[in-house]
């Protein structure tokens, strides 16, 4: 069976992780020959404790190295009679708190964890104080320029709706394309002086997020205004657009199917 297939055969069934973990000593979700993964590291793991191979491995994000997660869903294949309960408390106590299992149930035979999901939704975090905060320097982004919330709020309107990402995206494979539907977006405040992007979309691509919270960071310090950004989008050139922010800041928040 392989990677790619969609349905667990009748030996098989198919369980789903809901997943969190700190992504700063990882080299990204999937698996990388010869560095440090997630799910190399997750995978080796279910096998120990089962122990049995696992196929069809899947996640609804393959978060880049340094992003985090709370809300990851991973699925694959398994032998019948696997103990979930079991399974998760297991897991926990191997790799915990680096990477923690939140759930773990059965799913229907045709579920995939990325090619399932109806939206994702990203949080990013920055600290916007004179100062770095100690204990959210591995989860958030350290800007000590005064940022403009009401500059940032309006910056964020465009992004709304059905576009090409182009702008705000790596470049992929030739060919492929970066129409992606944001559903909604929005700044908040959960804390003195730290800010907090969250933005909902049917899918994102490389580097999306992060392309867009660097461009409305230097819209909230004055180096843009709010008016330019859907030219930027119309553009499509990715040198229109601003600085990258880096992943620390980053978390795939929730999935929903």
């Amino acid at each position: 069976m392989s990677l790619f297939d969609t349905a667990s055969g009748p030996d098989r069934q198919r369980c789903k992780l809901v997943v969190a973990y700190d992504g700063t000593e990882f080299h990204g979700f999937a698996v990388q020959h010869e560095v440090r993964t997630v799910q190399s590291v997750l995978t080796e793991a279910i096998e120990r404790v089962l122990p049995q191979p696992i196929d069809n491995v899947a996640c609804a994000g393959r978060t880049d190295s340094g992003v985090h997660a709370w809300g990851q869903v991973v699925s694959f294949d398994a032998q019948p009679g696997v103990d979930l309960d079991r399974l998760r408390t297991a897991l926990n106590g191997m790799l915990g708190p680096e990477i923690v299992v939140r759930s773990a149930e059965l799913a229907d035979a045709d579920f995939d964890a990325r090619r399932s999901a109806r939206s994702r939704t990203y949080r990013y975090t920055i600290v916007n104080r004179p100062e770095p905060d100690p204990f959210r320097t591995r989860h958030a982004w350290w800007v000590p320029e005064p940022l403009d919330l009401r500059a940032l709020r309006l910056g964020t309107d465009p992004f709304v709706g059905a576009h090409d990402f182009s702008a705000f995206c790596r470049k992929g494979p030739e060919g492929s394309t970066r129409v992606r539907r944001v559903l909604s977006a929005r700044w908040t405040t959960p804390d003195d002086g730290v800010l907090q992007f969250e933005i909902t979309a049917s899918a994102f691509c490389w580097q999306m997020v992060r392309s867009i919270v660097g461009t409305l960071v230097d819209v909230g310090m004055g180096k843009m205004r709010p008016g330019e950004l859907l030219g930027i989008i119309r553009a499509q050139d990715r040198a229109r657009a601003g600085q990258v922010a880096p992943p620390r800041g980053l978390c795939l928040w929730d999935v929903d199917y």
